[in-house]
């Protein structure tokens, strides 16, 4: 199928040197803000000058990118327009809650209305492309960059990528991209960055292609169906070969097999690092190597645009190749719109958050956390009520809230605090305050009649580079919830951190614990809404907690091993478990609680069997339904979710893999049926060749239904041969 701008392209890369063609490969960075090494932004100027570059990072506001667009499209000898990305992660001027947060929800409708708030916001100021979703599924809490992902599940991953990507772009044909609000995304870190060893960041990755293909592949492909523009390459290697050079993943798959018709770029310096990871000679085998591996633009490092002229001649690169790439990246210039309109709109920049997408932003992060305990229904608190509250903690006060990420409105606007958050929700009672001083704190939680004590990482201790070995409390804050717990007074502690923590001793004894995450710009008005009650919590954990750090990995999508632990039998010593540890997580996947209750009937099928021939074949499905009813005495969400387990198959099945989820609002005695259709997609799985083999196999399959991965509710289906 041709593209839509394909002649268009064709005859401007007709009269491209090939000196120019290559700089269209070039993106360099105005400043030195998301990796190593400073700006360059007089090389970037005088290559726009040249015709010699294709994109420039790390530039955002109308006067800044126009004044570099006009040299580029008045005085270059073409006037190709520039590309201008950023890291618009969770906001622009308005930070909404970090990804992570957002896949708490499980509504991937938040995501969307997160990437359309921050799309209008970045393209008023002249940005048409931002590096992000970021979908890499990971089962490393150490990592610091599972903060910017969707967590532990690549099925729920998929689903905010989708939604994420049609919040950026519009419909996936592309036809937005030009309208104004709208950008170019980029599905990165293609491949497998989620599995460094160790959790230490841009760490070796060794993957077998089933695991590939059964885990991290899968947000990618429903990324490349949703239609995003562009794909990043990731830092990691991919059994062994760096994924910038990597042409089974770049080539073979995301090309060939899924035909990918955007482009692909690489991270920071990604180019220059093959030589690092000993993968490359120097900087001309480098670029080489990336090019015919399938990647069409190089960041920051220069060696594509150094060395192609050279190559050419040397036939170790080829022009065809060398137009492919061009050409992919025109085309998305094209559907911009950057050749029509390369310019922003100074009249009409947006400069600072709008209130409409600072209470976008409020909804988000509220409907975005997780009720953990509510031990004798402490909350929701009362407003209105007589006695005095005290806020006490190291972030009780903290105006960084925002995240890793957070973008520029991060460094302009502060997050509303708890402490300020609080004292607007309940203006009739007494707020106090302390911060991190044990004695301070316990003096303000015994003069009050309740504390909340609010804890957990600051922003700057996840994310990119940011990994850590202990993910407990930062020192001191369980010693100050001991603290304050020993008062004798009622207490909710709220949790900020970017990353599952292993929590200690002090949360069996607290009565209530909100994970709040890190929730942006409207923090504190988020977390008192839920408090307070104004919002009924509904969220539910996308990811695994630990109980110890020594217990990772652990998450729920896991095989069984030939001697599983088996609770009957707790104390059989040769059994696949730890000595000084329970078994399990602390808080399992799937977890969230309500100030309402909720009942869950059993499943009911559609049919008992199916065959394999016609789920693979003629597309036939199965329908799972149960009934959810609100049993308690407020109106609520409820997560229904929906896991799968092959019993039995020629590659080892998951335990439990999530194919259906479905938050539901109910009034009090309310109910509604929830039913999932299930497919070969669901059903079936990835083999371990390279060419891609899918296949659902006949044999017994148990349903479980329920509201968190540890559901105990089963019914059986089973796929029958021809």
């Amino acid at each position: 199928m041709p593209r839509p701008y394909e002649d268009k392209v064709k005859e401007l890369l007709g009269r491209m040197t090939p000196e120019e063609k290559l700089g269209q490969l070039q993106q360099l960075s105005w400043n030195g803000d998301t990796g190593p090494g400073g700006g360059q932004t007089d090389q970037a100027e005088a290559s726009a000058r040249a015709g010699l570059l294709g994109s420039v990072l790390n530039i955002h506001g109308a006067a800044h990118t126009n004044a570099l667009q006009r040299i580029a499209v008045e005085e270059s000898r073409l006037g190709i327009p520039l590309l201008f990305g950023l890291d618009v992660i969770h906001g622009h001027w308005t930070t909404f809650p970090i990804p992570l947060a957002q896949a708490a929800s499980f509504d991937p409708e938040t995501a969307r209305r997160d990437a359309e708030a921050s799309a209008k916001e970045a393209r008023s100021q002249g940005v048409r492309w931002t590096f992000s979703p970021m979908m890499d599924v990971s089962h490393e809490p150490r990592w610091g960059r599972v903060a910017e992902g969707n967590g532990e599940d690549p099925f729920l991953t998929s689903a905010f990528a989708t939604a994420k990507v049609r919040g950026y772009q519009g419909p996936a044909d592309g036809g937005e991209l030009a309208d104004d609000g709208r950008i170019a995304a980029c599905a990165k870190h293609f491949v497998a960055y989620g599995g460094a060893e160790g959790g230490r960041d841009y760490n070796a990755v060794d993957v077998s292609e089933q695991r590939l293909r059964n885990l991290y592949l899968p947000p990618f492909r429903a990324a490349v169906e949703a239609g995003v523009a562009t794909v990043m390459a990731a830092f990691n290697t991919v059994a062994g070969v760096p994924a910038h050079g990597n042409p089974h993943t770049m080539n073979e798959v995301l090309k060939t097999e899924w035909g990918f018709d955007g482009f692909v770029v690489s991270d920071y310096t990604g180019v220059a690092e093959l030589i690092a990871h000993g993968y490359a000679e120097d900087g001309a085998d480098a670029a080489r190597l990336a090019l015919n591996a399938g990647l069409d633009m190089e960041m920051v490092s220069t060696h594509v645009v150094d060395h192609g002229t050279e190559l050419l001649a040397q036939g170790r690169i080829t022009m065809e190749r060398v137009d492919d790439a061009v050409a992919r990246i025109l085309q998305l210039k094209f559907a911009l719109g950057l050749f029509a309109n390369p310019y922003a709109d100074e009249s009409a920049e947006i400069t600072d958050p709008a209130p409409e997408a600072r209470a976008t932003s409020r909804a988000v992060a509220a409907r975005s956390m997780v009720l953990l305990k509510n031990e004798g229904e402490l909350l929701p608190l009362c407003p209105a009520g007589s006695g005095a509250v005290a806020v006490v903690g190291p972030l009780a006060d903290s105006a960084d809230l925002h995240g890793t990420w957070g973008g520029p409105g991060a460094h302009r606007f502060p997050s509303v605090s708890v402490l300020d958050g609080i004292r607007a929700a309940a203006p009739d009672r007494t707020v106090t305050h302390a911060g991190g001083d044990i004695d301070e704190a316990v003096a303000a939680a015994s003069a009050a009649d309740l504390a909340v004590i609010v804890v957990g990482e600051e922003s700057r201790l996840s994310g990119e580079a940011c990994s850590r070995s202990d993910i407990g409390l930062p020192a001191g804050q369980e010693e100050l919830i001991e603290a304050v717990a020993a008062t004798g007074k009622p207490y909710a502690v709220v949790l900020f951190n970017g990353r599952p923590l292993a929590l200690g001793a002090w949360l069996d004894a607290a009565p209530a614990v909100l994970e709040a995450w890190h929730p942006g710009i409207e923090a504190g008005h988020a977390v008192a809404d839920v408090l307070f009650g104004r919002v009924n919590p509904g969220g539910k954990l996308p990811v695994t907690f630990p109980r110890s750090v020594g217990q990772i990995p652990i998450y729920y999508n896991h095989e069984n091993t030939g001697r599983p632990y088996d609770p009957q039998t707790p104390d059989e010593h040769f059994r696949s478990r730890y000595l000084d540890l329970p078994q399990g997580p602390r808080l399992p996947f799937g977890h969230g609680l309500s100030y309402t209750s909720f009942t869950v009937s059993a499943p009911c099928l559609s049919r008992e069997t199916i065959s394999a021939t016609a789920l693979m074949d003629d597309g036939a499905t199965v329908e799972v339904a149960v009934t959810l009813t609100n049993t308690g005495e407020c109106v609520g969400d409820e997560v229904v979710q929906l896991y799968v387990h092959d019993v039995a198959a020629s590659i080892t099945q998951p335990v439990r893999k999530l194919r259906g989820f479905e938050r539901v609002t109910l009034a009090p005695g309310a109910s509604t049926t929830v039913t999932f259709r299930l497919g070969a997609d669901d059903l079936g799985f990835w083999t371990n060749d390279r060419a891609g083999t899918f296949t659902v196999e006949p044999g017994r399959f148990d349903l479980y239904t329920g509201t968190s991965s540890e559901t105990e509710d089963r019914v059986t289906l089973r796929v029958v041969p021809d």
